[in-house]
């Protein structure tokens, strides 16, 4: 064979590895493409939208150090109870809590429902800004408007960033003024180590930092919640909803593995950023008891499920004994009967007065009657 041919052979080959390779390219790049074009341009797709979850910090914003590890960087389990900490590890490392965050904004939004300054009924108009904040959302449009329960289903289940920025500004006018309400309410609960800088979680934006806090923050935050507003459950406990009707209806999932999987288990919220991990704080009740496992920056998402899952266990099992139900005291005393009765006697029956004449006649009868046979007896006799 002449090197011409063989050249003429080879260039053949590599022709079709090329074209093969140019189909694959060509049937990938158009996927990626359309798939943001249904992001920016919801509302005019005819399609349902279903959840979809960024895990790529947006453009614009600040690459933060690495505060994760294998299978995570701190953890606590808390009798919510008590407060009593039955298990932890590295539990005041800090961390990129990511949207555990949003359990603050559940925590300053219930606050003021409970004082009467909010309601659930509520509306709430998007602004633009909150329509652009990127990540994990449900695709709010500008001018929509929503009542304060369904942004806070969209919060907790599907964790939108949208959703949470369209209650914060909708509750303290500004996302600013929000932050400054998470953070006093932080101070005020004892959480010495977290500070917030947004009310999402997502990656700073550029020159800003990122939200921090430890695993025992976290609980103390998720006990408060838990005892001051036990009604957060039917947000946290929730699976599957739908938000918005039509055809711009989007499904949401709760992102949280453990319900329906982990026996009692009805809470609270996951969190993930590249550079935090995967976090997640959990809650279960059994058997009229209730506990709280936080775990911190996991590297993986099953094993933080896994290590959560046990930590619930860990923690009913640690869970003190129930004291004893107190005993039974018999009160013993001397008094006379008449002295204890606290009624009056019962009235006397009419036929009682006559009854009891009769029974005494009867008696002094047979009284004279025995002393005249007596005397009869003693009597002497005269015989004639």
């Amino acid at each position: 064979m002449t090197m011409r041919s063989r050249m003429g052979r080879l260039g053949w080959v590599c022709a079709v590895v090329l074209a093969v390779c140019g189909n694959a390219l060509a049937t990938e790049l158009p996927h990626k493409s359309s798939a943001k074009k249904t992001v920016s341009a919801t509302h005019k797709a005819s399609a349902k939208v279903h959840a979809k979850t960024s895990t790529q910090p947006s453009s614009g914003r600040t690459s933060l150090p690495l505060r994760s590890a294998d299978p995570y960087l701190g953890s606590i389990v808390v009798d919510v109870a008590t407060g009593q900490v039955l298990a932890e590890n590295n539990a005041d490392a800090k961390g990129f809590p990511a949207s555990v965050i949003k359990l603050m904004d559940m925590m300053v939004i219930m606050d003021r429902v409970a004082a009467g300054q909010l309601s659930l009924s509520n509306q709430v108009t998007v602004t633009a800004e909150s329509a652009k904040v990127g990540g994990t959302q449900v695709w709010l449009a500008p001018g929509e408007v929503f009542t304060v329960e369904e942004l806070m289903y969209a919060l907790m289940l599907q964790s939108a960033n949208d959703a949470a920025m369209a209650l914060a500004i909708g509750v303290a006018g500004s996302t600013d003024g929000f932050v400054e309400l998470m953070n006093k309410k932080a101070a005020e609960l004892g959480m010495t180590n977290t500070t917030f800088h947004s009310v999402h979680g997502l990656p700073p934006s550029a020159g800003k930092q990122g939200d921090t806090s430890t695993a025992r923050d976290l609980s103390v935050l998720a006990r408060a919640l838990l005892s001051q507003h036990p009604e957060i459950l039917k947000f946290t406990s929730t699976q599957v909803r739908s938000f918005r009707e039509g055809e711009h209806q989007v499904v949401m999932r709760n992102h949280n593995h453990l319900l329906g999987t982990v026996t009692g288990c009805d809470g609270l919220k996951t969190g993930f950023i590249s550079a935090g991990g995967f976090s997640l704080v959990a809650t279960a009740e059994r058997g009229g008891r209730r506990v709280i496992a936080v775990v911190l920056g996991s590297r993986d998402r099953k094993v933080r499920d896994a290590r959560a899952a046990e930590l619930l266990n860990k923690g009913f099992l640690a869970l003190p004994p129930l004291p004893p139900p107190p005993p039974v005291v018999t009160v013993t005393t001397n008094l006379p009967v008449a002295a204890l009765m606290t009624e009056e006697p019962p009235a006397e029956q009419p036929h009682a007065g006559w009854l009891k004449a009769a029974g005494i006649g009867l008696v002094a009868g047979i009284v004279i009657l025995v002393v005249v046979s007596f005397i009869r007896k003693r009597s002497p006799r005269n015989d004639f």
